[in-house]
């Protein structure tokens, strides 16, 4: 397969975009403390993507997967994720309630934020390993597939050591259970199926280009 670059210019672009919608949405967000742990992996993932731009350079789509994320996760960060108002969204704009529409009867923002770490970051990660692992066959299926779940799976055990740690309304907030005693299972099946989704139409594209 062969990686078509971004040009210079695109991920600096999205940078700057990100860092102003991010700037915004750090001003009085509803929870400080959360806001900042929430924000942690941001600022080493933002960081790490600048400082090692020249040796892991990703495709224009991979850089705008990772923007589409970023965005997305600061809204929750803004809230905190139990707290986003996207329903009210949805009324105010569609005339429907979501929820209704599916018959929630919790705040789904994070389900949905897990779903879209697989749908779009399976595509950098997949560029990643196909340019450093250089797998053959079903492996270049399964390696970006692991290696996308082993981060989910890393993620949950993170807030659950920092509910520990912090415990009270802080640990509360930042895993976000939302009184579901499932609640990580369910977001690491999330997390699973997105990438799968990801990953098999980026496989049955690449079998279709060499035939």
């Amino acid at each position: 397969m062969s990686f078509v670059h971004s040009t210079n210019r695109y991920p600096l672009v999205l940078l700057t975009v990100f860092i102003a919608v991010w700037t915004a949405l750090a001003i009085h967000p509803l929870y400080r403390q959360d806001w900042l742990l929430e924000n942690l992996l941001v600022f080493l993932l933002v960081a790490w993507l600048a400082f090692a731009y020249r040796k892991n350079r990703f495709s224009a789509a991979a850089y705008t997967c990772f923007f589409v994320f970023l965005v997305l996760h600061s809204i929750g960060a803004h809230y905190t994720y139990s707290e986003v108002p996207y329903d009210h969204w949805f009324l105010q704009t569609a005339g429907f309630s979501i929820n209704e529409a599916l018959g929630a009867t919790r705040n789904h923002y994070d389900r949905f934020m897990h779903l879209l770490y697989g749908l779009l970051i399976a595509v950098p990660a997949r560029e990643l390993i196909l340019q450093r692992a250089q797998p053959r066959g079903l492996w270049k299926f399964l390696l970006p597939w692991t290696f996308m779940l082993s981060h989910s799976v890393i993620y949950e055990m993170i807030e659950w050591l920092a509910a520990v740690v912090f415990g009270g309304p802080l640990g509360q907030a930042y895993l976000g259970t939302q009184g579901d005693v499932w609640d990580a299972q369910k977001d690491m099946a999330m997390a699973a199926l997105g990438t799968s989704v990801t990953l098999a139409l980026l496989t049955l594209r690449s079998g279709s280009r060499r035939t």
